[in-house]
């Protein structure tokens, strides 16, 4: 059974805005199924914050759908306070620089 593209875009920004900090991956954050997905697990971590996490290997349809949402081809995928961050390679940055620390604490503040 195939969801109607509408509620698999209702259910993305259900999960987005719900959630300060949220993580659509491969894997969930207690067992990452790819190095990238695991790379920013562990940087959200490693900075102590509270997120959330959906595991897109179970869902084909939030898979596709949320690549098309973000305009972005890859997972995972991190969301800020319901702001498209980017992938792995984003985050690692934004890590590296402290402008990821700023973000999540400006989001959890809010």
């Amino acid at each position: 059974m195939t969801q109607d593209v509408q509620d698999v875009t209702k259910k993305i920004e259900n999960l987005i805005k719900t959630n300060k900090v949220f993580v659509f991956m491969k894997g969930t954050k207690l067992m990452p199924m790819c190095g990238f997905s695991n790379n920013v697990v562990q940087i959200l971590n490693r900075l102590g914050v509270p997120f959330e996490t959906y595991n897109v290997l179970d869902d084909y349809e939030v898979r596709q759908a949320i690549k098309e949402y973000s305009n972005w081809p890859t997972i995972p995928q991190v969301f800020i306070n319901g702001e498209f961050v980017g992938g792995s390679d984003v985050l690692i940055e934004l890590y590296q620089t402290g402008q990821l620390q700023e973000m999540v604490e400006v989001a959890l503040a809010s």
